[in-house]
């Protein structure tokens, strides 16, 4: 009879081991960040010099914001999952992480954050199931095409939006030392770099062929005119002498565009450095470094666990073996 529940017995030690280590390498983790936000004090961003540093503060859209895919909420960053359930048949179907640029502000000014890379401290803000009959949560807003209607669904979804407070460690550099400020200001999307083999041959035959222009209002004349496409332009734009002229936008109109739009080369921005991370979490230093204890905490529960399974797994296995 013992050795016909072995298996059985086993089973459970096994369980406890795997969710012990799981538990105890989130916790790890979770000490290397918490030990990192809590040794670097915060800078004031008037006063931000090169290097890295620590900023907290709301956040402010910088030229765009996403909106997320289950809840359909205007965001700076999201993290979505999908996972459906049937008859013996479990898989997630969707799952997504993205961030785009975006600003953080203080009571003394604000920095622009470039995320490509980032690491996010972000919790769940919305985890909700279909009912028993097949109808879906409140509160959700779906992209279409992301799943099988006719399947049980979990949905869950972590969000920054604008308004949030944040964390912020990583390096603060010129934004002309930015090797790629195009794909910098994304994380998680399918964008296309400037490194990539086919474009970079298509713009070397281009300078080849000398049809490269020189900047944007010779490649794209009108539309390179901030506001131009909303029929506000920051200055005149060049039309037919019949065609109805356009209303120039107000000085404080061009001057929140020329900040939207256009960074200096010399303005500090925040980002990955080459030997230092960027880090995002959500809420206060005190909050972020408070949270990171708690999973510590967690973590060497896990390691208890871990090895209390590890014990009753050799006593299951020391018994059928006898």
């Amino acid at each position: 009879m013992a050795l016909a529940l072995e298996p059985q017995l086993a089973a459970i030690p096994v369980i406890g081991l795997i969710a012990g280590l799981a538990l105890l390498g989130r916790g790890l983790m979770s000490y290397r960040m918490a030990t990192r936000f809590g040794d670097t004090s915060s800078s004031a961003i008037r006063s931000i010099a090169a290097g890295e540093v620590r900023v907290a503060g709301t956040i402010e859209a910088a030229e765009l914001t996403l909106t997320s895919p289950i809840q359909g909420r205007p965001c700076v960053y999201y993290r979505a999952r999908i996972h459906e359930s049937g008859d013996r048949n479990e898989r997630t179907v969707f799952e997504e992480e993205r961030a785009a640029g975006f600003r953080i502000r203080d009571g003394s000014g604000d920095l622009r954050v470039f995320p490509r890379g980032a690491r996010f401290d972000v919790a769940t803000r919305y985890r909700e199931g279909t009912g028993l009959l097949g109808d879906e949560p409140a509160g959700i807003d779906l992209r279409q095409g992301l799943f099988d209607p006719s399947a049980r669904r979990t949905y869950e979804e972590a969000r920054l939006e604008v308004g949030d407070v944040v964390t912020a460690i990583g390096t603060v550099l010129p934004f002309e030392l930015l090797p790629d400020p195009a794909s910098a200001d994304e994380h998680g999307g399918a964008g296309i770099s400037s490194t990539d083999p086919e474009v970079a041959a298509d713009l070397a035959e281009a300078r080849a062929a000398g049809i490269l222009a020189a900047d944007p209002a010779a490649a794209w004349g009108n539309a390179a005119i901030a506001g131009f496409g909303i029929g506000a332009p920051v200055r005149r734009p060049a039309l037919d002498p019949a065609a109805d002229q356009l209303p120039i936008a107000s000085e404080a109109a061009a001057a929140a565009a020329q900040r939207t739009f256009d960074i200096a080369p010399s303005t500090f921005v925040l980002a990955a450095g080459p030997d230092a991370p960027l880090l995002i979490a959500a809420g206060s230093p005190g909050a972020v470094e408070a949270r990171g204890q708690d999973r510590v905490l967690l973590g060497l529960g896990g390691a208890v666990l871990a090895i209390g399974s590890a014990v009753g797994l050799a006593i299951v296995l020391g018994n059928g073996a006898r």
